[in-house]
Order: structure tokens, then sequence, then C-alpha cells
């Protein structure tokens, strides 16, 4: 039977001398050599699948990056839509406050577009948001043009009303019930009495023709403008008329001057409005802010 192979491994140090000899089975190193065979063998089958991994765990890493920032992308892009919806509702409450004067029978048919922007998901997707906000924008437009149709017929009405003040001063008077200045029961006063030295422009507060000017019974010299629908504005206790019957004016033209004639006590103006005959609160049609005061009581 012949004898096994051995294979010897013999260490000597840098001198030669001899430390270690080992004999190792011829087998052994066949294990041995064949093992590393496979070893190197399966890292050569693996080695491709761990690039390709590594690859995609970089790839991986870069498009959570990019998954992240689009998702914050997204969440800016809800908020603002959230918004633009918040500032849409604004308008239709503007648009309603707008209508509201007008009446009900006055305000335009709503169309739906799928109700308050409030009732809408805070989450929709983006397209359908949009797609939302379009029909919304869509409808409000429709609304400020009918507005605006609307508007321009009425701005001639809303031209020739008595908007400003004839004359700048204090009113000493207000319209309604007062105290009697000559008896000591209350009285309807009918318009108001704004105090002005004599001879203080007069100011038309608005275009008109005029239908009365001349004297009046309580209130001296006195002028009354027709603005037309049904609207007249009357001044009394003037010292000087600067326009005729039937003369067409301007707002803002100097119709006539203050004084203190007729009934009264003291230099003012008493200035009233009137719809369909009848007396109303001027303070209802006046935009402007009061003057400053320049005269003492009055009347």
């Amino acid at each position: 039977m012949p004898k096994p192979k051995q294979f010897n491994l013999l260490m000597v140090r840098d001198d030669g001398s001899r430390v270690l000899r080992l004999s190792v089975p011829g087998w052994a190193v066949g294990v041995v050599v064949g093992g590393l065979a496979v070893t190197i063998l399966g890292l050569a089958f693996i080695y491709p699948d761990y690039v390709s991994l590594r690859h995609q765990r970089g790839t991986f890493a870069a498009l959570s990056e990019r998954l992240h920032i689009q998702q914050g992308l997204l969440d800016a892009s809800q908020s603002r839509l959230r918004e633009i919806r918040g500032e849409i509702d604004s308008w239709r409450d503007l648009h309603a406050k707008i209508w509201e004067p007008f009446g009900p029978e006055a305000v335009p048919a709503k169309r739906g577009i799928g109700g308050k922007t409030g009732e809408q998901p805070a989450r929709a997707p983006v397209k359908e948001e949009m797609d939302r906000l379009l029909g919304i924008v869509r409808e409000e437009g429709e609304s400020i043009r009918t507005l605006e149709r609307f508007l321009g017929r009425a701005s001639r009405v809303l031209a020739s009303l008595p908007s400003r003040w004839p004359v700048r001063g204090p009113v000493n008077s207000d319209f309604g019930q007062r105290r009697s200045p000559w008896a000591p029961n209350s009285e309807f006063h009918s318009g108001i009495d704004i105090g002005a030295p004599v001879g203080t422009p007069v100011k038309a507060p608005a275009p008109g023709v005029v239908i009365f000017a001349g004297q009046h019974a309580e209130y001296g010299v006195t002028l009354v403008i027709d603005h037309g629908n049904d609207t007249k504005s009357l001044y009394g206790h003037l010292s000087r008329l600067n326009v005729a019957m039937e003369h067409a004016v301007n707002r803002g033209d100097t119709v006539a001057l203050t004084g203190n004639t007729g009934r009264s006590s003291g230099p003012h103006l008493h200035y009233e409005i009137q719809v369909k005959g009848q007396p109303v609160n001027p303070h209802s049609y006046i935009w402007e802010e009061p003057g400053p005061a320049v005269a003492k009581s009055a009347r």
C-alpha cells in the first residue's frame, strides 16, 4: 500500500535556523485548494449582483431624496391652493355685500361648481384641485362681469345722486324730530342746518336742473335742483342765487351763497333732499366726511 502524500511546511529565520516544520496531508491541501476554488467561483457569480445592488442602493437613495423634495413641493402647492380657495371665498362674500343693497331679485343665479371651497377635501389631488379652482374662477369671473354690466347701468343713477356736502360746516340741527326754536313743543325738521357765514359758496352736490329759484315763505331765498330719478335737493336761507330756472348745473358748480333770509335765527344753510316728494335724511346720501366746524349754532 503506497504511503499517502504529505506536504511539509518549513518555517526558518533570516539566519537560516529552523523554527517550525509542519506536515500537512495531501488530501487536506486538496480540500483547502478546492474550497478556495469554490469560494472564488462563488464570488465570481455573486460579485455582479453585489455591484448591481450597490448601484441600486445609490439610485434608491437619490430617488428618495428627490421624492422628499417633490413631497415638499406638493405640500407647498396644496397650501397655496388652500390660500387661493380662501381668497376666492372672500370674493364670494364681497360679491354678496355688493349685491345686497340691490335686493335678492338683482343677484344673478349661481351655477354649482362643487360647493363652497371649505367643503372640498384638504388633500385632494393637485390636478383635481386645479380643475375645481378653474371652475370656481370662471364662475366668479362671470359674476364680476354681470356686476360690471349692472353697475354700468346703475352708474348713471349713482352719478346723479347728491352725494357731496353743498357747504362745509357743522351740522347745528339734524334731520328728524327736534325742539322747535320758535315754540316750546317739538317739530319735524325736514333737512339739516349747516352753519356757515353769510356769503359762503354753495356747491351743487350732483348734476341737475334748477326747478325753483326765488322766495319761499319759510326758507327765504330758496333754490331747488331736480337730479332726476325722483330726487331733488333744496337750499334755504340763501343771500344770493347764481342760477335761474331751468338752468343745468354740474356737480361742484357754485349755485348760490349762504345767508340768513326767511325764518332764521342765524347764518346757515338749510339743506334738504326729497325723494318722490318726501324729505329723507341727507346723511344717507352724503358719502364725504363732514367739513370742519366754521360756524356756531344756527336757527
